[in-house]
This record gives C-alpha cells, sequence and structure tokens, in this order.
C-alpha cells in the first residue's frame, strides 16, 4: 500500500521539522513537502498532489481560514488544521470544520504535558482518518426546517429516558445536522466526541447559539434536564452518567484513554446500559476506529434503541461499520433523517410498540 502523502503548511519552521520528523516516522506516511504560506502551497499541491494537507490556522500573507475556504471550493482534499490552544484559535478551528477541514490537532506546548509520542501518535491518527474521509460541505441549508414539534411522540414517556450519542471524524458537522433540527422539547442528550483539550468549549458556544436546544461543556454531577445536550470536555476527562434518585446525573472519570481516546464513547455507553437499560436511545455517528461499537452493544443488549448514521453520509464509515459487524445496530440511518428516526423510536416506546 503506498504511505500516505501529506503536505505540511505552516509559518514556523521548527514546527513545519517537528510536523515532518513525526509523520515520517509513521511507516504508513511521508511528508513530501512544507510550505511557509499558503501562497507557497497552492503551488506545491499541484505538483505534488498531496492525499492530506496539515495546515496552521495563523499565517502571513493569507490566513488559514481564507485558504481553506477558497480550496474546498476550488480543489477540495482532506485538511488537517494545526491550531495554538487560545480562545480565539478555538472558534477559527470550528469554522475551519465548518468550511470542511476533516479534523483539528493542537500545536505543542510545554505546558500542555503531552509526550512527544503521545503527540506523535494523535498528529498520525488524524492523518489517517483524514486520508479515509469522503469530504462533505454541509454548510447549512436554508431550505432544511427544524423537525414539526414532537408532543404527540413524548406525551406519557417516561421522563427518565436518555439519548447518547457517539462521535469522531466529521462529528462536529454532522452533531450541529442533527442537533440544530431537534426541538427543544427532547429528552436530555449525553455526547462523546473526540476532541482536543479547549475545543469543546467554542463548539458548545457555536452549538448552543444554533440549536432550539441549551448545550453544556459537561462540569460533572449536574442533573440531565430535559432540553438540554451535555457534551463531553475533550482530552480532559471520559464522561458517564449514573443515576441518583429519580434523576440521572453526569459523571467525569479522569482515567488512562480506552481504545485510544479520552474521552471515550465507550465509557459512556456503557454507563447508559448500565443505568438506563431500556430508557435510552445509542446513536453512533461518522468516526473512525471501532470506539462505541461495544458500548452500543451493551446499550442495546440491556433494550435501548440503537441505531448508527449510513455510509453515504459519514465522513469516516469507521465507528458506525464497526458497529453494525458486532451487532450492536441492524439500521444505519441517512444523516439528514436521524431526527425523525430518533422521534420515530420515542414514539414507539411510548405506544409500547418497540420490541
Amino acid at each position: 500500500m503506498n504511505p500516505i502523502k501529506v503536505l505540511c503548511v505552516d509559518d514556523s519552521a521548527l514546527m513545519r521539522k517537528i510536523m515532518t520528523d513525526l509523520i515520517n516516522a509513521e511507516p504508513d506516511m511521508v511528508v513530501v513537502g512544507t510550505a511557509p504560506d499558503p501562497l507557497v502551497a497552492r503551488d506545491m499541491i499541484k505538483q505534488l498532489n498531496p492525499d492530506v494537507l496539515t495546515l496552521d490556522v495563523e499565517m502571513p500573507k493569507m490566513d488559514g481560514l481564507d485558504f481553506l475556504e477558497r480550496l474546498m471550493r476550488l480543489r477540495p482534499m482532506p485538511v488537517v488544521m494545526v491550531s495554538s490552544l487560545t480562545q480565539e484559535n478555538s472558534a477559527v478551528s470550528m469554522r475551519a470544520l465548518e468550511l470542511g477541514a476533516v479534523e483539528i490537532v493542537p500545536k505543542p506546548t510545554a505546558q500542555s504535558g503531552t509526550s512527544l509520542a503521545a503527540y506523535q501518535n494523535e498528529v498520525a491518527d488524524k492523518i489517517r482518518a483524514a486520508s479515509k474521509a469522503r469530504l462533505k460541505t454541509y454548510g447549512h441549508n436554508p431550505a432544511e426546517k427544524p423537525l414539526p414539534r414532537i408532543q404527540s411522540a413524548i406525551e406519557g414517556m417516561s421522563r427518565d429516558w436518555v439519548i447518547a450519542i457517539g462521535s469522531s471524524t466529521g462529528g462536529t458537522e454532522a452533531l450541529t445536522r442533527v442537533l440544530t433540527r431537534l426541538p427543544a422539547e427532547c429528552p436530555p442528550i449525553v455526547i462523546t466526541q473526540h476532541m482536543p483539550a479547549g475545543f469543546t468549549a467554542s463548539f458548545v458556544q457555536r452549538l448552543d447559539r444554533s440549536c432550539a436546544l441549551t448545550v453544556h461543556e459537561a462540569q460533572g454531577d449536574e442533573v440531565l434536564e430535559w432540553g438540554h445536550v451535555y457534551l463531553a470536555p475533550g482530552s480532559v476527562a471520559h464522561m458517564a452518567i449514573r443515576k441518583v434518585g429519580a434523576h440521572y446525573r453526569t459523571v467525569l472519570i479522569d482515567s488512562e484513554p480506552v481504545n485510544r481516546h479520552k474521552p471515550a464513547v465507550d465509557v459512556l455507553f456503557h454507563s447508559v446500559a448500565k443505568e438506563a437499560g431500556r430508557r435510552a436511545t445509542g446513536i453512533v455517528l461518522t468516526g473512525m476506529d471501532r470506539d462505541g461499537a461495544d458500548g452500543l452493544l451493551a446499550m442495546r443488549q440491556a433494550g435501548a434503541d440503537t441505531f448508527v448514521q449510513d455510509e453515504a453520509s459519514s465522513v469516516v464509515f469507521g465507528m458506525p461499520k464497526e458497529a453494525l459487524h458486532n451487532g450492536a445496530a441492524d439500521e444505519a440511518v441517512p444523516l439528514d433523517k436521524i431526527g425523525e428516526r430518533l422521534f420515530k423510536g420515542l414514539a414507539q416506546n411510548r405506544s409500547g410498540k418497540r420490541k
């Protein structure tokens, strides 16, 4: 198999060297060129035809967002954004994902405490995921309307229902498409999205502005409320739930990565299977590898309603495929139909028709 060809674009000579050394140390990828700015990168893309581009957010002559927007319009290709962790750059990185970038990786810092080996693994995993991506330019379809009110689906429902969603590569835009169509009168939603530390806060702010639902970055020990969404904090801790009395609460667990991820979807799903049983819906969206497959199976075996995003609408059909293969779900749903499928399941639960 031919190695993944990578072009690194960064105005820092040191960062270009770091990325080159890390990537070239992997057996299945190679840096075919580096560029100090987007104008040089434009010509190198034509000459070298890379499979994946790593792109700095802040650069001279043309910033990363402007270049990304032009690139995705004229010559779409998988892009991994490389960003220093600031509040401004986190928001810019979220905009980059909206424009079509596939992944985000933070720049290494002495304060992060991340070892060089761990950072190399993170960079390599993002590049591998990007190389397998089906490019999507979701944007916002002005003709797309929110789902109709769903009183008929939720009237008489048990108030201890919970919806759990897991996603990775391509997940930020998939989640945006799903959540912005859901009405406020919705059971609580808990989400694990693979994302670097510090970037989830910007993502939460963006979702909260665009959703009828209230979106939070989980802090731990919050009571899950209807009409609210709780997102696991990136790289800080795993998120789980536990039932205390009549209510579910969020739990943050600072432990080792699971399936090479922290937070891990499996941790969330296993807790939902244990605590909520059949009073739950589990959904696996786009993402690479198999995180979530075992946890979704546990949810299904506990009686939960489970399904996955279909291949045609997934950026990377890894996590959904693995969940289908291990019997965690037998239904794959197009992204734009997930909201409808979700509430169909809720209505069937209310009427007692779901087996």
